[in-house]
């Protein structure tokens, strides 16, 4: 049987790119652990969301994640967030489908900003943008700037 591909958009393997940070090894850049923590949304891993977070956040999250399936994920670039720096961002596009709303395809942009908490990444807040996906024709360009006609993107 063949490994499962990472939900991250990697192109990796789960259990060579996401997984050992889900189950506990520390991500060695923010980007790694933004790609992380979409796969742990993905899963519904609400324990690691929570862990992955800033420490004056972290006790008011809600480890009960919400009803989406999340489908792509494009990383936009990145500042900082290195081996060896102390603080970064990463802005990235995902793409979702919310249930709670008749399964409409949204997309979420944010410009994340992480730091380092006793020598872990952690997420500490984000400039968010979260819009529907509207009436787009099948083979307009995809909303969410994949670059793909929309029928092969977030209109599948």
């Amino acid at each position: 049987m063949p490994a499962k591909q990472c939900r991250c958009g990697s192109g990796e393997r789960f259990d060579t790119c996401c997984g050992p940070y889900l189950a506990g090894l520390p991500a060695p850049t923010a980007e790694a652990l933004m790609r992380s923590r979409y796969t742990a949304f993905a899963h519904g891993d609400g324990t690691y969301i929570a862990r992955t977070t800033t420490s004056e956040h972290r006790d008011s999250l809600d480890t009960d994640l919400p009803a989406v399936t999340w489908v792509g994920l494009k990383i936009n670039g990145t500042s900082g967030g290195g081996v060896a720096d102390a603080t970064g961002t990463v802005d990235f596009t995902a793409r979702f489908k919310d249930q709670s709303d008749g399964g409409a395809t949204r997309v979420h942009r944010e410009n994340s900003r992480f730091r380092r908490e006793d020598g872990l990444w952690v997420y500490v807040d984000g400039a968010v943008a979260t819009t529907p996906v509207g009436k787009t024709g099948r083979n307009d360009p995809c909303p969410c700037e994949s670059g793909k006609k929309f029928k092969r993107c977030c209109g599948k």
